[in-house]
């Protein structure tokens, strides 16, 4: 047997230890330090300790744990009750409306968070039960809560962006504009879709009746709306404005954005000791895991590399038909099956470095690539769908749920795929702009 088969034997042990629940960051570690001790000889790993500075010393990469920092203290600042309540408030009386706010909610949470987890959780102990509340379709409520809080996958300043921009090699802020259209086509099918089953079923989507007493004054609904609404918009102004108009990285707006949801959560009196303690405890721990796990998969992929496994890879790629368009297919279509079993960090850090050089060797744009991936790990949040639900909720609801809006997800991708100046176009326009 071939070094480069067993190398293919070592990738298949590790994603097989992965899907029993092994922890990510010690599987790959062991794994590698196995099939590399008996393939290449411990000598080998003297090039491990390089690697490992290399990603401690990486300035892209420190923005990883502010953007989280961010993400925590606006998720215990009571921003997103604030929003859902007012939200509710202007679209509530149109059938559907109830949820439509809830997308809308998801997307200004995903754009001022970037922690997907988080906004999942969040929206399924505050939206769930005002959705079942107003007689919604358990399938309905369920399947947009998940979606919506998925949006941060997609929408800047997501982690995962700023982790595939370093895997596969392109500029954070240049992926960040690249997937503002892809995410607001998403966001934009969401709402058509949760319209249109408003209009064909009402029953599954009513609208709220408010009574005299829950109605409010129109110009206190504006108040509302203005402080409910502009504080976010202002740090998602500050923090990606600065970065697509070239006045700051991508890291140094992180720093912009962690002071911003600090004043937030201030204005809503919620900076408490107590608070910022658990929000810097679980930030030390997000961005503890994250490192964790790429300094495993750094030792994975300088053994896999060792043994040959990229370059079998690649040969196996290029023999397929079709060209860089059987090459999109199939790497599309392996990361969507993997998603189902895999979380994004073991994808983003396991199979992407492996398809992103064959990608590049392909002439295929990386940063259009990318953005292909970053949709398509949404599946990985959504397959199968996770987050809190109370009991009377049934799994086979919570799956009905989802699957149209996995669907409107493929159809986004397909369409990124055929159009990819939708992903181009603003990058481009940033660029002239700046003189580039």
């Amino acid at each position: 047997m071939e070094i480069e088969a067993w190398a293919l034997a070592m990738f298949g042990v590790a994603i097989a230890l992965l899907l029993i629940g092994f922890p990510v960051a010690f599987t790959l570690g062991a794994v590698s330090m196995l099939f590399g001790g008996v393939f290449l000889g411990l000598e080998f790993f003297d090039l491990l300790p390089l690697r490992i500075w290399g990603i401690m010393t990486n300035f892209t990469l420190l923005a990883v744990p502010m953007f989280v920092f961010m993400g925590v203290v606006l998720e215990k600042s009571g921003m997103a009750e604030a929003l859902l309540e007012t939200m509710g408030m202007l679209f509530g009386r149109v059938r559907g409306g109830l949820a439509v706010s809830i997308i809308v909610v998801g997307a200004l949470l995903a754009a001022t968070t970037g922690v997907v987890g988080a906004t999942v959780v969040t929206m399924g102990i505050i939206a769930l039960p005002a959705l079942l509340k107003h007689h919604y379709s358990p399938a309905l409520a369920t399947g947009t809560i998940a979606a919506s809080g998925t949006l941060g996958q997609i929408i800047p300043p997501s982690i995962i962006l700023i982790l595939l921009g370093d895997v596969i090699g392109v500029p954070v802020g240049q992926l960040f504009m690249a997937a503002v259209t892809p995410g607001l086509v998403l966001i934009l099918l969401f709402i058509i879709y949760v319209l249109f089953i408003g209009w064909l079923r009402p029953a599954a989507a009513p609208p709220i009746v408010f009574t005299k007493e829950e109605g409010i004054p129109q110009v206190s609904l504006l108040m509302r709306v203005i402080t409910s609404l502009v504080p976010p918009l202002l740090l998602v102004v500050a923090v990606l404005g600065s970065i697509f108009f070239g006045i700051a990285s991508p890291t140094e707006s992180a720093a912009v954005g962690a002071l911003g949801a600090m004043l937030l959560a201030a204005l809503n009196r919620r900076l408490t000791l107590a608070n910022l303690r658990a929000a810097m405890q679980q930030t030390a721990r997000l961005t503890s895991m994250v490192f964790l796990i790429l300094i495993g998969a750094t030792a994975f992929g300088l053994v896999f590399r060792g043994m040959g496994g990229d370059m079998l890879v690649e040969d196996l790629m290029l023999a397929m038909p079709g060209g860089e368009w059987g090459f999109l297919a199939m790497s599309m279509l392996l990361i969507f099956v993997l998603g189902f079993f895999l979380d994004f960090l073991e994808i983003c850090f396991i199979v992407v470095p492996i398809l992103a050089p064959i990608a590049e060797l392909m002439g295929i744009d990386l940063l259009w690539f990318a953005v292909l991936i970053a949709m398509n790990l949404q599946t990985s949040f959504l397959t199968p769908p996770f987050g809190v639900a109370p009991p009377e909720i049934k799994i086979q609801q919570i799956y009905r749920g989802i699957i149209p809006f996995v669907i409107l997800q493929v159809l986004t991708l397909v369409v990124l795929v055929v159009y990819p100046q939708l992903t181009l176009w603003l990058p481009q326009m940033m660029d002239r702009m700046q003189g580039f």
